[in-house]
């Protein structure tokens, strides 16, 4: 089976998550064919706006952690720093429809979306605290700016899950929609965008992210390089193993770096 499938629709590319059994838990694997499916959208001028969704009962679960503790990312080129570069560097429309489990990357990688429709059974949640880890996708210089450092603390340095409401709220959200509505909503609004003239609407996005491009690629490239540092941490292994073994992990019992006298 497909772990993301495709589907063109006149100017407007369908792009699903298809691993419903896990959530749609990333995988190495599915971060290279979604940065491979953008950036060919980027390029194919019958492509004037992609919607993005969730197969079964969630968007995105975030990484899957048995591939991930395999694959561990590095501070330089790696499946997830590609998929980042496809997001900044795409101008083209990108709507997303969400519902149930948006968690880790699945809450980051919403902040590239130019408009996010939550089912009113979405979670969002950036746990990267709780796992040892640290923001990626840019998150850690955009969050702050969309919603201040006071709230983006709660959501970035606690790890606090947010319901559809808080999200629109807190501005991650475009509109908060009924579970059955939330497909042909986002739907409809990729449908509106197609019809726009493809060179101004390209135009118009790229002026939008123009003076932040360099400020959120800076930031992604100094996550990458923390979070490659941190993923093989004690505290993370801890982590990661709890996560795996449902239990509770225990971070007094990790060894702690020496401080100075």
């Amino acid at each position: 089976m497909d772990e993301i499938l495709t589907e063109r629709s006149g100017n407007i590319l369908r792009v699903e998550l298809n691993r419903p059994a896990k959530k749609n838990a990333m995988t190495s694997r599915m971060y290279e064919a979604l940065a491979d499916i953008f950036n060919e959208a980027a390029r194919d001028e019958r492509t004037h706006a992609v919607l993005w969704h969730g197969a079964g009962d969630s968007f995105c679960a975030g990484n899957d952690v048995e591939d991930f503790l395999k694959n561990p990312p590095g501070p330089g080129e790696s499946p997830q720093a590609g998929l980042m570069n496809a997001f900044v560097d795409f101008d083209k429309p990108l709507v997303a429809a969400v519902h149930g489990a948006a968690i880790g990357g699945g809450t980051t990688m919403l902040t590239h979306c130019d408009f996010v429709y939550a089912g009113e059974s979405a979670k969002l949640q950036m746990p990267f605290i709780n796992l040892a880890l640290v923001p990626e996708f840019g998150s850690s210089c955009s969050v702050p700016a969309r919603i201040g450092h006071i709230r983006a603390a709660e959501l970035i340095l606690l790890g606090l899950p947010f319901d559809a409401m808080r999200a629109a709220d807190l501005g991650f959200v475009t509109q908060v929609v009924p579970d059955h509505d939330v497909l042909a909503t986002a739907t409809e609004t990729a449908r509106k965008l197609a019809a726009k003239p493809a060179g101004a609407l390209q135009a118009s996005k790229r002026l939008m992210k123009g003076p932040f491009r360099e400020q959120i690629k800076a930031a992604m490239r100094a996550e990458n390089e923390e979070f490659s540092k941190q993923v093989r941490s004690d505290d993370a292994k801890e982590a990661l193993t709890a996560f795996l073994e449902k239990h509770r992990p225990d971070f007094n019992r990790t060894p702690k770096p020496a401080t100075a006298a």
